[in-house]
């Protein structure tokens, strides 16, 4: 980072501590703020995160323990935990410095300072802070290479080679990307896979759902607002683009914001310039853009619901993320991922999918995509009943908890009897068999072929 890109956030009580600083700091072309309180420190980090914090230890509550400070460090590292931070003291000990450094600072200045230590120390650290966003992107990026990271992205499917190669190819650059597809195709995981393997991964990624914004909140969601700017705004309120400053900016349903307001989307976009609704100050920030819709951005075009120059501004590269009915290699792969996390998180003992559940999977459209398949993994986990999920705990459309026993196959019918025949005998192997007309051992051969282990199954 260069240090005209970098912004300093300084932290003392005194004014003329404060302007010592900032003229010392401004000569080495950084940018500075300030702020005299742990309550203003705590807001500016909040409103827009600095790049380095430089903060006095001391405070209006007393001037000598450091205590306050150190409360305040406290604070910061929980709200900002890569934030790097350089304290000072006029009262500095080596306990002092010792306990600063253990919540989180990376340096201690004593005060007076000498200029060129404490000039010293911000290059280091902000260098240092670079290096380590740097290694984090990378880490990230090998880790989506290797398959790893994001625990919903499974793509086994040759259908979704292509959106890997495009992930690799475009998520370290800087270019805007339009993620399509339809509802529940993992768009916006997507987006984050994007975020994570590009230089910007140790900034924000901030989401808004655009299409959802109604036109009166617009401007003030995306850009924020100032106190008093109209009736309901009691305080300054800081706008998704500030927010994502440095980082990334994903917006949703890109396809259904009115063309009022993507005119003004537009001028944001084309020069990084906006003011918060209510101000004349004007404001700039730095982001990565990306986003998504499950309509068609071209056809929108040109039926004149969508700008053609916004359209061609988004859409820098194009990801299409096909439906899961064209990745049927992903399904199982899917749907055992979905188990897994829901299993644990209902606590509860399901082992996997029986012959029948698998089949039901297989042989489903899944008009609703990934999201579908995990919601109905989630219905199934809570009700299945034996260790494994069964077609019928789905209950999928055309799965023999929908369909007569005509319009089953033999296999589907003799697994749906058999279940019925166990559920009926709670379970009891031995009177299943006899409702049945099988022998025991018979019924536990039905039962392997079916994935229903008879070790699994009890009352017997």
């Amino acid at each position: 980072m260069s240090r005209t890109t970098a912004t300093l956030l300084l932290a003392d009580d005194q004014p003329d501590v404060l302007e010592a600083l900032r003229l010392l700091l401004k000569a080495e072309g950084y940018a500075t703020r300030t702020a005299s309180s742990p309550d203003e420190v705590l807001r500016a980090i909040g409103q827009q995160e600095p790049d380095l914090l430089l903060m006095d230890l001391n405070y209006a509550r007393d001037t000598t323990s450091g205590q306050e400070g150190l409360q305040l460090l406290e604070r910061v590292r929980e709200r900002a935990p890569e934030l790097p931070v350089v304290a000072m003291t006029a009262w500095g000990t080596i306990e002092l410095a010792v306990e600063a450094i253990r919540l989180g600072a990376r340096d201690f200045v004593e005060k007076p300072w000498d200029n060129d230590r404490l000039l010293s120390i911000v290059a280091n650290q902000l260098a240092l802070a670079a290096a380590l966003r740097k290694s984090r992107g990378l880490e990230a990026e090998n880790r989506l290479l290797r398959g790893e990271g994001a625990t919903d992205f499974v793509a086994q499917s040759r259908a979704m080679q292509p959106v890997l190669e495009m992930i690799d190819r475009v998520g370290p650059s800087e270019a805007n990307v339009l993620i399509t597809g339809e509802n529940g195709t993992g768009k916006g995981l997507v987006a984050r896979l994007l975020h994570a393997c590009s230089p910007r991964a140790g900034k924000p990624l901030v989401t808004v759902n655009v299409g959802g914004l109604a036109a009166t909140v617009f401007e003030s969601e995306l850009f924020g607002h100032v106190r008093g700017a109209f009736t309901d705004a009691k305080t300054d309120r800081v706008g998704r683009f500030e927010l994502a400053d440095g980082g990334t900016l994903f917006l949703d349903e890109i396809a259904n914001v009115p063309p009022a307001q993507q005119t003004k989307l537009l001028r944001v976009l084309e020069s990084g310039d906006f003011e918060p609704v209510g101000s004349s100050r004007t404001r700039s920030a730095d982001v990565r853009l990306l986003t998504a819709t499950n309509a068609d951005l071209a056809t929108e075009v040109g039926e004149g619901r969508f700008r053609r120059d916004l359209y061609f501004r988004v859409r820098t590269v194009e990801i299409q993320l096909p439906p899961l009915r064209d990745r049927r290699e992903d399904l199982l792969p899917l749907a055992e991922r979905f188990r897994a996390a829901h299993a644990h998180r209902y606590r509860k003992e399901i082992a996997g999918f029986d012959a029948g559940a698998q089949r039901a999977i297989e042989r489903h459209s899944w008009p609703g995509n990934v999201r579908e398949l995990d919601h109905a993994v989630e219905r199934a986990v809570l009700l299945a009943r034996g260790p494994k999920v069964s077609a019928l705990d789905l209950g999928l459309e055309g799965t023999p908890s929908s369909r007569g026993l005509e319009e089953m196959t033999l296999e589907e019918v003799e697994d749906h009897l058999i279940k019925k025949a166990l559920d009926r005998y709670g379970g009891n192997v031995s009177q299943a068999a006899s409702a049945l007309g099988l022998s025991r051992s018979a019924l536990y051969r039905r039962l392997e072929k079916h994935g229903r282990p008879p070790e699994a199954e009890a009352g017997d």
